[in-house]
């Protein structure tokens, strides 16, 4: 794609961008720090784009990745510090489940759950974790709005009925 174009389109999403942002960080600061760092890397990253497919959930693929990896990278380093009279004990990190084997089979497992749903429920509930509003995946699936999110919805359900015991 060429420069000005992807620049141009990237120009056009920033606003979906920050509402995405925000709906992830929670924090204005943040989401603008996020704003900015998936800019970056969409621009510098723009010969990777392959025509003819999703602009806009490439882009945020690599916003939800930026904020992942981000977010693993201080939960890795965030410490415990002891409270007890006693200081006995180190300064250790805290044991996150995001590396855990138990959590890598936890997402694995998520994620063929959802692979094996019917199209007509993967493809919205998907493009809705990828962050797309209702009234676009509607408008791209070319659906009544009311169906969106009912399969949406749905599928959201299925996963907790199925996942019901790890809680």
């Amino acid at each position: 794609m060429e420069n000005k174009i992807l620049e141009s389109k990237l120009i056009s999403l920033q606003s979906n961008m920050m509402n995405f942002a925000m709906m992830l960080t929670s924090n204005r600061d943040d989401a603008e720090d996020l704003l900015q760092d998936t800019t970056l890397k969409v621009l510098d990253n723009a010969e990777k784009f392959a025509e003819n497919t999703n602009f806009k959930g490439w882009v945020f693929t690599i916003m939800r990745n930026i904020f992942i990896n981000n977010y693993r990278r201080m939960s890795r380093s965030a410490t415990v510090i002891d409270q007890t009279e006693d200081l006995y004990q180190l300064d250790l990190a805290v044991d996150t489940a995001v590396d855990s084997p138990e959590g890598t089979y936890a997402a694995s497992e998520i994620t063929k759950a959802i692979e094996e749903f019917s199209d007509e429920y993967r493809i919205p509930f998907s493009m809705h974790v990828a962050g797309y509003k209702y009234e676009e995946i509607a408008e791209e699936m070319q659906l009544p709005l009311g169906t969106v999110k009912s399969r949406i919805f749905f599928a959201r359900k299925q996963l907790q009925k199925r996942f019901a015991d790890y809680r």
